[in-house]
């Protein structure tokens, strides 16, 4: 399994790691209606919630992105590489979006895409 399958991987579980940072420790947190507690949430919670939710939005793009380079073909070091730095980028997103700075929140994002981009580019290559 190369690199860019953990990446899918890793992006697949990205999710869950800003939905535990909105649910957790929250004393108020109720399991048995989580969507009504999360879209009641305010400020990093809120955020969080909101960065769980763009990560399971930009999954299945990188996901076929990193699936159809391979399949064709491209150079694996260049499909690595963009998926590892894929992922770097979302993690700095997530923080970014807890932490309320949407300008170098939105770079990230952009810069994520730009991954996605020449995932696929790399595959018109091969």
């Amino acid at each position: 399994m190369s690199i860019a399958h953990w990446m899918i991987l890793a992006a697949a579980v990205l999710p869950l790691v800003f939905a535990g940072l909105a649910k957790g420790g929250a004393a108020s947190f109720d399991n048995r209606r989580p969507r009504e507690w999360l879209a009641a949430q305010e400020g990093w919670r809120q955020r969080a919630h909101w960065a769980q939710q763009n990560s399971y939005e930009a999954f299945p793009p990188f996901a076929a992105a990193v699936l159809v380079a391979e399949q064709v073909g491209a150079a694996q070091v260049a499909v690595d590489a963009l998926a590892v730095l894929f992922i770097g980028l979302r993690l700095v997103y997530g923080a970014l979006y807890i932490a309320d700075l949407s300008t170098l929140r939105s770079l990230a994002w952009t810069a994520g895409l730009a991954c996605v981009v020449g995932l696929f580019l790399a595959a018109a290559q091969a």
